[in-house]
């Protein structure tokens, strides 16, 4: 998501704003508060402490129903458990994009991809979906992912965990990540890093994964990145198996044991098949055990809750909703995060995935659109995301990058005019074998609660 200073979120009407209230979702009735005017000071204020219990009253009746307002969203059927909707709220205004997956039927998966088919690289969502290997099936639908680094030469670069079919493409740094365990099921929650590499001496160093390397820091480069490693300086190393343990693709929470191949001090070095190359700036260099050819490295690649045995993850946050609830949102530590807390309590475009026992849900809500749909805060989010259904919903990119494509076409109005060239996907794919003639939409049982 690109922060830019936008128009701020609606304020509330004058009677909203007298008694105290800011508008989030449509207010069922307007709280209004009437000074008594020409009367004096004190006579009004007497008659507004005897008022106070019945505002208060009126006030948390508004809120309540504003949180618990249930969605008039009504499904079309794409495919069998897979239902697509267009939810329109005329009065504030919004345009929201739900795509409902049934989680019992399994010829529906979910997967990951990433722009350009590698680690990093920027591509707009319609484009990434013909990276899907055919042996996956036919992609039904999809959304944007994780926000992502925009420039330079690691464009493309996802600020937080990917997982695309089992292989690990960018390691998670801390942040909120979404993942399928080893039996699909869903979960979100910080993911703490814990990778390192052991040297010869015994002494580890933390790495970083497929990303930038800065002088003081040490990467490890996979071939999901591309030709080479980007790198101008530094000292670098090209590992190979050692024994007949696991190797590449590279897994989380896996433990690697690597021989070295060859060294260069020229930065670069090229990537090829079945091998990686472990970079380290010049500064940490100088600190570093002098590898001689097939030394052996140990490589880690744990975390913090353990990701065991996932084959599809992918970054995001905050975390919206949890236990059917929505959350508070996250407070900034620093100055430097400012506006990008502060834009969670702006209406932006905002896409989102969630879920409960029975469904997934991938939401987009258009936004920066006055006549169309002008966005929504993350707390909006989370409530219409709860409306829906959610027990359990992360936030993901939103701004430009907010798309939502189904049965082949996008569906909403990005606020670019078109389609932003994004990192990474989430997207729901449907068996070819499970595949059947008489596949046009039609209207979804309505006695189909969503929850």
């Amino acid at each position: 998501m690109s922060f830019k200073r936008t128009t701020r979120g609606r304020k509330g009407t004058p009677d909203e704003e007298q008694a105290g209230v800011r508008s989030g979702f449509p207010f069922p009735g307007t709280l209004h508060f009437h000074p008594f005017v020409g009367s004096p000071l004190g006579y009004r204020f007497r008659h507004i402490v005897k008022l106070l219990p019945l505002l208060l009253s009126g006030l948390v009746v508004s809120l309540t129903s504003a949180c618990q307002r249930k969605s008039t969203l009504k499904f079309s059927e794409v495919a069998a458990g897979l239902d697509y909707g267009n939810e329109s709220v005329t009065d504030v205004p919004w345009s929201i994009h739900v795509v409902r997956v049934d989680r019992t039927v399994p010829a529906n998966s979910l997967q990951s991809l990433h722009a350009q088919g590698r680690a990093v690289g920027l591509s707009p969502l319609s484009e990434q979906l013909q990276w899907l290997p055919t042996t996956l099936g036919t992609p039904m639908a999809a959304v944007n992912g994780d926000f992502y680094q925009r420039e330079r030469a690691f464009q493309g670069d996802p600020r937080g965990l990917q997982i695309v079919q089992g292989e690990l493409l960018s390691a998670p740094k801390g942040g909120v990540a979404f993942w399928l365990d080893g039996s699909g099921s869903p979960w979100t929650t910080n993911v703490t890093p814990h990778l390192q590499i052991t040297w010869p001496d015994g002494r580890a160093t933390a790495f970083g994964l497929n990303e930038e390397r800065p002088p003081g820091n040490l990467v490890l480069f996979t071939p999901a990145l591309g030709a080479s490693t980007h790198t101008t300086d530094g000292e670098e190393w090209i590992l190979g198996p050692a024994e007949n343990g696991p190797w590449l693709p590279l897994q989380l929470n896996q433990t690697y044991s690597a021989k070295v191949l060859a060294t260069r001090s020229t930065g670069n070095t090229p990537l090829a098949p079945g091998l990686l190359v472990l970079s380290a700036g010049p500064q940490l260099a100088k600190t570093l055990p002098r590898l001689e050819t097939n030394a052996i490295l140990r490589i880690a690649t744990a975390s913090a809750p353990v990701v065991a045995d996932a084959q599809v993850a992918i970054g995001g946050g905050p975390v919206l909703v949890r236990a059917g609830k929505p959350q508070p949102l996250p407070r900034p530590t620093g100055s430097a995060e400012a506006y990008e807390f502060s834009s969670m309590t702006e209406r932006h475009p905002r896409t989102a995935v969630g879920w409960n026992q029975r469904y997934l849900f991938l939401v987009e809500v258009d936004g920066r659109q006055k006549g169309l749909s002008v966005g929504m805060t993350l707390a909006e989010l989370a409530r219409y995301l709860v409306s829906l259904g959610c027990d359990e919903a992360m936030n993901l990119d939103g701004g430009g990058s907010a798309t939502l494509w189904c049965d082949g076409r996008v569906r909403n109005k990005p606020c670019d005019g078109r389609e932003r060239p994004v990192a990474n996907s989430l997207v729901v794919v449907r068996r070819r074998d499970a595949e059947r003639p008489d596949n046009a939409a039609k209207p979804a049982d309505p006695s189909a609660a969503p929850r």
